[in-house]
C-alpha cells in the first residue's frame, strides 16, 4: 500500500480500556468480565502496519482509554475520495451491524461492518484478515495462557465516487474499534 493511506486520529473518541499491562490487570474492561488484551503482545508504536495497512495504533498511557466502544457515534473523517475504510476492531461474539457513510453533499449510505469474535482460538467467521493474535488473555486478577484473543482487520467499501466526510458507527457495545485508516480512491491494498 502506498504512503497516501490516511490513518484517522480516534483518540478523542476513545471511551474504553481494552489493553492492560501485566502489572495492572484490573484497570481494563473490554467486556463484562473485565478481560483485556495484553499490552506486552501488541505494537508499541504508531503508526504500525498490520495486514499491509498502516494504522494509528492507540497510545497506551496508564489507565487511558485505547478503543471506542460502538454506541452509534459519528466520527468526522478527513474529507476526501476513498475506496475503502479499514478498521482494526474486535467484538465479543461475532457481530453484523450497519455503519453509515456520510458524504460531503449530505448523502448517507449504509454498509455492513462484520467483526468476528475476539475470543481465544476463534477463527474468522466473515473471512476478514487477522491483524493480531495474542498468546494470552488478561483477566482482572490473572493472566490466562494459552488463550489467544484476536484483533481483526476489517474493511468497508465506499461505493460513491464523491468526497466522504464522516462515519457513523453501529450502536452495539460489543464492537470495539481501535483504529481506522482510509484508502484513497484508485489505490489497491495488498491481498
Amino acid at each position: 500500500m502506498t504512503s497516501t493511506a490516511v490513518p484517522v486520529d480516534l483518540a478523542p473518541f476513545f471511551d474504553n480500556v481494552g489493553i492492560t499491562p501485566a502489572g495492572d490487570l484490573s484497570s481494563g474492561a473490554f467486556n463484562i468480565w473485565g478481560n483485556t488484551f495484553p499490552a506486552e503482545e501488541l505494537p508499541e508504536r504508531s503508526p504500525t502496519t498490520l495486514g499491509g495497512v498502516p494504522f494509528r495504533f492507540p497510545d497506551r498511557g496508564p489507565g487511558g482509554a485505547d478503543n471506542l466502544r460502538c454506541g452509534g457515534g459519528l466520527i468526522p473523517l478527513p474529507e476526501g475520495r476513498y475506496d475503502w475504510l479499514y478498521l482494526l476492531a474486535a467484538a465479543e461474539r461475532r457481530t453484523e451491524d450497519p455503519v453509515h457513510l456520510h458524504y460531503a453533499d449530505g448523502t448517507v449510505d449504509p454498509e455492513w461492518l462484520r467483526v468476528s469474535d475476539f475470543w481465544p482460538e476463534t477463527q474468522a467467521w466473515f473471512g476478514e484478515r487477522e491483524a493480531i493474535r495474542c498468546r494470552s488473555l488478561h483477566y482482572p486478577r490473572h493472566v490466562q495462557r494459552p488463550m489467544g484473543p484476536a484483533l481483526w482487520r476489517e474493511r468497508i467499501p465506499v461505493p460513491r465516487e464523491m468526497p466522504l466526510a464522516a462515519l457513523r458507527l453501529p450502536d452495539n457495545p460489543a464492537v470495539h474499534v481501535f483504529a481506522v485508516t482510509l484508502l484513497p480512491a484508485g489505490e489497491v491494498a495488498p491481498a
